[in-house]
Parts: structure tokens; C-alpha cells; sequence
């Protein structure tokens, strides 16, 4: 049974330990881990705001360091009891804290956190269970957070995230997730040279386009499936394209020139969901 901050009748706030230079170790490991926007070398992850220290506990994440600011004392009360009794819990003068962090509103609590890492044959190992998602260099940290939030809620197996594409680790893609980057197998590949693996795994490769192809709802989405997502503004590369079974086309008034990718991927996914139902 996993050991909590309150066992042995001890008192959250007494774990508390005030930091007050910008010097101390663990801030500037969370400095820097923010500043990175990836994680770190010994492959932590920076995180921000309730909310997400939340989802991480659920995802049953493993803790480095809890870092609160002054005026946060209150959701330090809330989140103790259910942080691990060895995790560092920390106490920050709220203009250190901020200085740390790279929310202009923070919330006043931040983690470094032990995200799980998963290879391309990991997510491919998965994909009987659900379509992959294959992310041509979506460069928007919100849109691919949307996208990994979406691939949760509809089944799929996971997501590779090919080159140009923005790390599933930076914090406004972690927020935009709400924590399914926590839970969703993710795996950064060369994605040209990971076709070849997924023909042999017997993926259909399909990609969405907003101008051409099959009709979203005369398209087959059963069965092992690999969905390329494109970049905000070129879409999936032409050298690609050329190596991919079909395009699937999510009609939509001639007003709009395109969807946004976020919004894009969470289409084809719940069309894919409804179909295998």
C-alpha cells in the first residue's frame, strides 16, 4: 500500500520545506525543465497548475519535487495527503515561484514529475485496440494537445510524433492534454522511416486533408488504422502523402479554407470511435 504524506498522523504543511533562494537545486532543475520544453536528461517533466498535478497523481505518475508558492498554502493542504511521504515538497516565496514557471497567471503549484516513455513498436504493439495517430509536424503546442486529449477520449492506441512536431512536453501542450499526455503511449519517431514497420504491423495508412479525397463518412476507419495529421499550415508533407493508402476529406463550407488540427484530428477520430462501435 502506497505510503501518503499523512502517514504516522504526520501534518501536511509540516513537510513543507522554505526555500527561499533561487539557487536551491530543485528550482533550477525546474527552471530549466520548463525552459526546455522537453524532458530533461534524466527524463523528468515540468508541470503547472492544479489541475495537471492532479491528473498526474491519477495517472500514478512518479513525483520529484512539489513546488509551492506562498500564497498557495491552502491547495497544498489538498494535494499532500496524496503525494508520496519521500517526495520533496517545497515552499516558495510567491516572486520565486513565479520566476520559475512560465504561466504569467500561476496557479502556485508546479512538479517535476517521471513521464513514462514509450518506442515506436510500443505504440505499435497497441494498434489492434485502436487507430495510431501519426503527427506530421504539428508546430502548435494547443492544437497537439487537443489532439492528444481527443486520441484518449476516442480509443486510440497512442500517437508518434514525427520531426517538426512540438514536444507532448511542453506546458502548454501537458494543459491542453489535460493529462492524457500522462496515459496516451507517445513516441517521437522519424515517421518516413517508421512506415515500413507499420505495413509490416498490416496498418492502412490514411491522412485528412481539407480539400480532397474520400468523403469523411464513405471512408473506412476499422480495422488497423494509422491517421497522419499535418502541420498547421502545409499539411502532411507530399512525400508522405505519396507513400499513404488513402485521403480522407472532412467536408465543410468553401468559407473556410481549412480546420484547424486540433479540431481536424478530433473529427476523424470520433468517426473512427463510431464505426468500431
Amino acid at each position: 500500500m502506497k505510503k501518503t504524506a499523512n502517514a504516522g498522523g504526520v501534518d501536511g504543511t509540516g513537510r513543507l520545506r522554505p526555500i527561499e533562494g533561487r539557487h536551491n537545486a530543485l528550482v533550477k532543475e525546474l527552471r530549466r525543465a520548463f525552459a526546455r520544453a522537453e524532458l530533461t536528461a534524466e527524463g523528468l517533466c515540468a508541470i503547472e497548475g492544479i489541475r495537471i498535478v492532479e491528473e498526474a497523481l491519477r495517472s500514478g505518475l512518479k513525483f520529484r519535487a512539489v513546488f509551492f508558492g506562498r500564497s498557495a498554502e491552502a491547495k497544498a493542504q489538498r494535494l499532500l495527503p496524496q503525494i508520496a511521504a519521500h517526495v520533496e515538497t517545497l515552499l516558495l516565496p510567491n516572486k520565486l515561484f513565479a520566476s520559475a514557471v512560465p504561466s504569467e497567471t500561476p496557479q502556485g503549484v508546479a512538479a517535476l514529475v517521471r513521464c513514462r516513455q514509450f518506442s515506436l513498436e510500443d505504440v505499435l504493439a497497441k494498434a489492434q485496440a485502436g487507430p495510431v495517430l501519426a503527427i506530421a509536424g504539428v508546430q502548435d503546442p494547443g492544437n497537439l494537445g487537443t489532439i492528444l486529449r481527443s486520441a484518449e477520449a476516442f480509443g486510440a492506441a497512442g500517437a508518434l510524433l514525427g520531426e517538426g512536431t512540438v514536444s507532448p512536453f511542453n506546458s502548454k501542450a501537458v494543459r491542453a492534454s489535460a493529462g492524457s499526455v500522462f496515459r496516451l503511449p507517445i513516441a517521437q519517431v522519424t515517421l518516413a522511416a517508421a512506415l515500413a514497420r507499420m505495413r509490416e504491423r498490416g496498418l492502412r495508412l490514411v491522412a485528412t486533408s481539407s480539400h480532397k479525397g474520400t468523403r469523411l463518412d464513405e471512408a473506412k476507419l476499422t480495422g488497423p488504422l494509422a491517421i497522419f495529421i499535418g502541420s498547421e499550415g502545409a499539411g502532411v508533407p507530399k512525400e508522405l502523402l505519396a507513400e499513404l493508402d488513402e485521403i480522407v476529406a472532412i467536408p465543410h463550407s468553401p468559407r473556410v479554407e481549412s480546420l484547424n488540427a486540433g479540431v481536424a484530428a478530433s473529427i476523424v477520430l470520433y468517426e473512427a470511435a463510431r464505426q468500431r462501435q
